[in-house]
């Protein structure tokens, strides 16, 4: 099964890696799966780490500010790796994300996004009536 980018119908050449529901206690699992189908499909060290730290933070704040449970979606392109991670919180968008580093302009929220932003090579978050998806990518090879 294949999904596009907007978690629709498939895409061109995206392979769907791995579908999972998530709560707290799923998290450490969520890191395991997402190293190895990172590994498998050609993300290389350190890319591979910083792609599962980003994927730490953006689940951790589904748990801790979106109700506690999500959706991550991890797909495989020709030139990606992809990560979505669907919540069904009150909604947010990318002005949330400081400019500066978290705690230098005063702002105390958005370490996890800001940090996921700068490691990964794409960020988008897509607001709804019903929460966010946010995705971010890394280039293969």
């Amino acid at each position: 099964m294949t999904l596009d980018s907007a978690g629709g119908p498939p895409g061109i050449g995206e392979e769907l890696l791995l579908h999972r529901r998530f709560g707290g206690a799923d998290i450490p699992r969520l890191r395991v799966l997402v190293e190895g189908y990172a590994a498998v499909s050609g993300l290389p060290e350190p890319r591979r780490g910083d792609f599962v730290v980003a994927m730490d933070a953006v689940a951790g704040n589904v748990v801790q500010h979106a109700g506690g449970h999500g959706v991550l979606v991890l797909a495989r392109t020709p030139k990606e790796l992809e990560c979505r991670v669907s919540d069904r919180g009150p909604g947010f968008t990318e002005d949330v994300i400081p400019d500066l580093a978290p705690g230098l302009n005063g702002a105390c929220h958005g370490r996890g996004l800001w940090l996921t932003r700068l490691i990964t090579d794409r960020l988008t978050i897509t607001p709804g009536p019903g929460g966010s998806t946010v995705t971010f990518a890394m280039r293969l090879g």
